[in-house]
């Protein structure tokens, strides 16, 4: 990392507007394009004060600051447009969080890079509605709440009840949602309200370790640790009626039900292998990145390509276990109410994604271009992550 006077740091950066700051090249070294970062007032104190922090002299170990990471993103080949950090971004391993970039599929030096991913691949957030309100919950919260407890493990290392053979994971990990439906985990039609309809069909389970599967195995079903929850909410506010109706929501007091979760101990590894791959493969092909943490590969290289049909894999492990945690949300809420799911009208509106790279086509300096985006805990709009969206929900 360049390490420069804080003074001398912050020359290089460009406030466009109130909430926008642009990074200029020079910044790191080898910007191939300039990096930008949306803010508001207190995230960009933040955002400063990391920076500051750096630029201490003996300043050493943890993550460089979300600002450098950026521009070292901007670095990588391949990148096009800008490099983007989106809120609420911050420093990261390799990507900052929040960062995204896309990179040009036609250029052959183009990489794919797991640190611009994350490892828990298609972590993502999943929202349930009911037909309750706040006054139905609150007499029974604490009881609603431990029947969630006793029906979804949580923390880490916890154990799924959903049972699978290792066939069955092969199976879920190729079809996805659609493995779950045919279980009898999820709804027909909750599919029509999952990012990719809940698979990603270039998934390849030859090109997943056996290490993975082993980790994955007994993890379905489970919530995890850190941030993740399942979170009983209360609509607070109607900001658009008609959209809001739309989506079975309507009225403020209502029930509904997150959760935010996404692949386990399988998607770490699947991360963890691949980046053991490409450090090598960058020093077969020359790839020089300014940190370790970007380790990456030539998209269309055999790593490269593996990496890509592993983490499909996992991102449809990680909508399996979404919707093997719909499943039993469902039924302790029945259990709760004595009534059934259906009854409770307990349907997805949605299921999104923020740890993804997809393959996407956008207009780059008036044309169109084929892309490998990459999304660090980030989220396309729901009318374009959803491909039903815009007929179900339109305005």
């Amino acid at each position: 990392m360049v390490v420069r006077p804080y003074n001398d740091e912050v020359k290089y950066l460009e406030k466009i507007s109130d909430t926008c700051w642009k990074i200029n090249k020079g910044f790191q070294p080898n910007m191939n394009v300039e990096g930008v970062f949306y803010v508001n007032n207190h995230l960009e104190k933040l955002m400063f004060e990391e920076l500051r922090n750096s630029c201490r002299p003996g300043t050493v170990g943890g993550f460089l600051p979300g600002m450098k990471q950026i521009a070292n993103v901007a670095a990588l080949p391949g990148i096009v447009g800008r490099s983007v950090g989106l809120p609420d971004v911050h420093s990261g391993y390799g990507f900052a969080i929040g960062n995204m970039a896309a990179f040009d599929m036609d250029d052959p030096n183009s990489i794919v890079s797991p640190g611009g991913v994350g490892f828990d691949i298609n972590c993502g957030v999943r929202l349930l509605r009911t037909n309750l309100f706040e006054k139905d919950i609150k007499p029974v919260q604490e009881q609603i709440a431990q029947s969630l407890f006793d029906h979804i493990p949580v923390g880490v290392g916890s154990k799924g009840i959903i049972p699978m053979t290792a066939k069955e994971m092969e199976e879920a990990l190729e079809m996805g949602m659609d493995w779950s439906l045919r279980e009898g985990y999820v709804w027909a039609e909750d599919k029509e309200h999952c990012e990719e309809y809940g698979r990603m069909l270039q998934a390849d389970p030859s090109k997943v370790s056996n290490r993975a599967k082993k980790r994955g195995l007994p993890q379905l079903g489970t919530l995890g640790a850190g941030n993740h929850y399942a979170e009983i909410q209360v609509v607070s506010e109607i900001y658009d009626k008609w959209s809001a109706s739309k989506m079975g929501i309507e009225e403020k007091g209502q029930v509904c039900v997150m959760i935010h979760s996404g692949s386990r101990g399988f998607g770490h590894q699947v991360a963890t292998d691949a980046l053991l791959a490409m450090e090598k493969a960058m020093k077969r092909d020359n790839i020089e990145t300014n940190d370790r943490q970007l380790a990456c590969a030539r998209i269309n290289s055999e790593e490269g390509q593996d990496y890509l049909k592993a983490m499909a894999a996992a991102a449809n492990f990680a909508w399996v276990n979404r919707n093997s945690m719909t499943f039993l949300t469902r039924q302790a809420f029945s259990k709760q109410f004595n009534m059934s799911p259906d009854d409770l009208d307990m349907h997805v509106i949605y299921d999104v994604s923020h740890n993804i790279a997809k393959i996407e086509q956008h207009v780059i300096d008036g044309r169109l271009k084929t892309l490998l985006v990459h999304r660090k805990f980030h989220f396309l709009g729901l009318h374009q992550s959803i491909p039903t969206a815009s007929s179900t929900y339109s305005c």
